[in-house]
């Protein structure tokens, strides 16, 4: 099995890529944000708690995160690996996660960042907006709020996996193909 960490802040296209990644390496996706928008679009009490967190644009805690992923690994038995978007956020998680895998017999292969500049991506944000219907792609004030989240709580994981030999970075700008195949080349070498 392998399980890819796919990391970046919000609005750097790792919804887009991993729906490209999912069906080339026959990976399950679990993404996060889907899990939480799924639990509040059917007004779970899990998705109520959620929503009261995403609409401040701060990240939902790390217990109610790590039972939400968990249930939802466990879903998933006959599957070639995982692909975590969005989780780990912070180095609670990251532990969870390792603890979780190992659980399991199985490990973290890789984490891949797809970087962009902040402006660009508040600008990718603000444009999804328009057509997602999320209120925290609405207003740049949450926006900005949720990349210093991310600075503060989420980049001290790259330190985390650069200390495993598991930390790659990948630009996040261009074509989708072209990001693809960048990220490609970090999984087919692993």
């Amino acid at each position: 099995m392998i399980n890819i960490v796919l990391f970046g802040k919000p609005g750097a296209g790792k919804g887009t890529q991993a729906e490209v990644l999912k069906a080339k390496y026959n990976l399950t996706h679990l993404s996060t944000g889907d899990i939480f928008r799924f639990h509040i679009k059917n007004q779970t009490e899990l998705g109520a708690t959620a929503k009261t967190y995403i609409d401040r644009g701060d990240l939902v805690p790390d217990e109610l995160t790590i039972q939400m992923l968990e249930f939802e690994a466990n879903k998933s038995e006959n599957t070639a690996g995982f692909l975590f978007d969005g989780f780990p956020r912070t180095i609670a998680q990251a532990e969870a996660l390792d603890a979780f895998l190992t659980s399991k017999g199985q490990k973290v292969n890789a984490t891949i960042a797809l970087e962009a500049d902040d402006e660009i991506l508040v600008q990718r944000l603000l444009e999804r907006g328009k057509t997602s219907g999320r209120s925290d792609d609405q207003d740049e004030e949450k926006i900005r709020n949720r990349y210093q989240e991310y600075n503060e709580k989420t980049a001290p994981l790259i330190g985390y996996y650069q200390n495993q030999d598991k930390f790659f970075a990948v630009d996040g700008i261009g074509a989708v193909s072209e990001i693809t195949r960048r990220l490609s080349a970090v999984i087919e070498q692993l």
